[in-house]
């Protein structure tokens, strides 16, 4: 098997929560707790979760936009965490970042050519009528005409405005994107545009992505394989279809369960509600979805003992009992 693109190992952010009087650290918060993943050349992985589970600060973590406190992150076989901030700085050309909101994204007092065009300037990319003709060969690329690098952003759709970003990132002929939220904002109709335009990017360009993302039914439509974050833990990650047909984790299942579906009939049979049982909360070294879990199997080993994904695995869940080995 060849050296992948990317590749996250125990990755760790935490965020201080009080502090002593002195200055130092009383509590923190673990945000990203330990997660470890890794992303083929021209491979898309979704990351998805609820609001809150700590995707974006995962992805922010691996761009180094936000500096994680332990792991290790090997782009390319590097360590990036170990590279000077000069070495950082040109690296950064390789990997670039699609924002979620559109309408916020794009600087208001900057024409789209000289949105486009800050990256080419910044990395040296090219200069003069040259930089202007490929911030043109951009907006063309992503399905605008070339004559919108003269207008300001407020003049755009938020689909326009997306396709801009998007163009945005990959002025400087990146490898790795990290899509976060990319089609969160944007109408149905036009986050199948967005989406049909990311997958063609990719084809063309053999791009890798990191798609961070809350709709399951837009991951299925473009993921190869699919990352399922709880609580700032990696809980379950597996090739897209195996997920969506059989999920092992019930955090996964009962993401599962609340997309709607278009035919009646179609619908799982949902896991009952867990009962909590405030006097048996979990420990810190325990399962996090332990007061939510709805498998039928959940024991004191649960709430006692923190189960483990498996790096190497092609599929895997953080789960004692996984749903699939659970007698029906």
């Amino acid at each position: 098997m060849s050296e992948p693109l990317l590749a996250v190992e125990s990755l760790t952010k935490r965020y201080p929560i009080t502090r002593h009087w002195w200055g130092g650290v009383a509590r923190s918060m673990t945000a990203v707790d330990a997660v470890s993943c890794h992303i083929a050349v021209g491979e898309t992985l979704a990351l998805v979760g609820e609001s809150g589970s700590g995707k974006t600060t995962t992805g922010r973590c691996i761009l180094r936009l936000i500096e994680p406190d332990e792991g290790e992150i090997r782009y390319e076989g590097r360590d990036i965490r170990q590279l000077t901030p000069r070495a950082m700085r040109a690296l950064r050309q390789r990997m670039q970042l699609v924002f979620q909101d559109p309408w916020t994204s794009l600087n208001p007092r900057m024409r789209v050519g000289d949105i486009i065009g800050e990256g080419i300037d910044v990395h040296r990319v090219a200069r003069g009528s040259a930089r202007d003709a490929r911030g043109a060969a951009l907006l063309e690329e992503v399905g605008l005409r070339p004559e919108a690098a003269q207008r300001w952003p407020h003049e755009f759709s938020g689909g326009q405005r997306q396709r801009i970003g998007i163009a945005r990132a990959l002025a400087v002929d990146p490898a790795f994107v990290v899509c976060d939220e990319a089609v969160s904002a944007l109408d149905v109709s036009v986050q199948a545009q967005i989406i049909n335009l990311l997958r063609d990017l990719q084809r063309q360009r053999g791009l890798s992505y990191l798609f961070i993302s809350h709709d399951l039914a837009v991951v299925r439509h473009l993921a190869h394989r699919v990352a399922v974050m709880f609580a700032g833990r990696l809980v379950e990650i597996a090739p897209t279809a195996e997920l969506f047909a059989a999920p092992q984790h019930p955090y996964t299942r009962a993401l599962l369960d609340a997309i709607p579906r278009g035919v009646p009939g179609q619908r799982r049979p949902p896991l009952p509600l867990a009962t909590v049982d405030a006097t048996a909360a979990p420990t810190d070294a325990a399962c996090r979805y332990y007061d939510r879990c709805a498998n039928p199997r959940r024991d004191d080993q649960c709430r006692t003992v923190r189960p483990s994904l498996p790096q190497a695995a092609v599929r895997a869940a953080a789960c004692h009992y996984p749903l699939s080995s659970a007698p029906t």
